[in-house]
């Protein structure tokens, strides 16, 4: 299986609608977001930075055959530290190291790009999968202070390059 992790390039923002609404409805649950809101919005935020390649903020896909099977955006935050968001792999695709290979093409271009030393994300509760492969690939859980008296539904976890 050849995968190919890169950036969407401005032309190919409706592919990440498709898989963005695809993710909402296969998983309603690790996403802020709703499956309905997005479908009743006409261009998402990030279709307009995809389009305008927006130099903090980029979303890399892992391509198979040119098909995009999975994502992930990333956001810079202040001068040293981003996030990442939205991360995805079609569930025919999962068990195939490919939301791990995408984890590494984010920071390794996060780093490279932005010069950024430290990545943070949030992974749903619930999520087991999601937060093994986060920890599988240097992530740890961070002490979130304003959480620390209250049941929260996400776990904050951060990478240090």
């Amino acid at each position: 299986m050849n995968i190919e992790y890169r950036k969407l390039l401005s032309h190919e923002s409706s592919i990440y609608r498709t898989i963005r609404l695809e993710s909402l409805e296969e998983f309603p649950e690790s996403f802020e977001a709703t499956y309905q809101e997005a479908l009743n919005t006409e261009k998402l935020r990030m279709e307009t930075d995809i389009e305008n390649q927006t130099p903090e903020k980029f979303v890399l896909g892992a391509f198979i055959n040119q098909k995009l099977v999975s994502l992930c955006v990333f956001v810079k935050n202040e001068e040293r530290s981003g996030s990442i968001y939205q991360m995805y792999v079609n569930k025919n695709f999962q068990g195939k190291n490919i939301g791990t290979g995408l984890v590494q093409a984010v920071i390794h271009e996060a780093k490279e790009k932005l010069n950024v030393t430290e990545v943070y994300l949030e992974v749903a509760h619930n999520n087991e999968s999601a937060y093994h492969l986060y920890k599988k690939n240097g992530f740890y859980d961070t002490e979130d202070e304003n959480n620390k008296d209250k049941i929260s539904k996400v776990i904050v976890m951060k990478y240090t390059v």
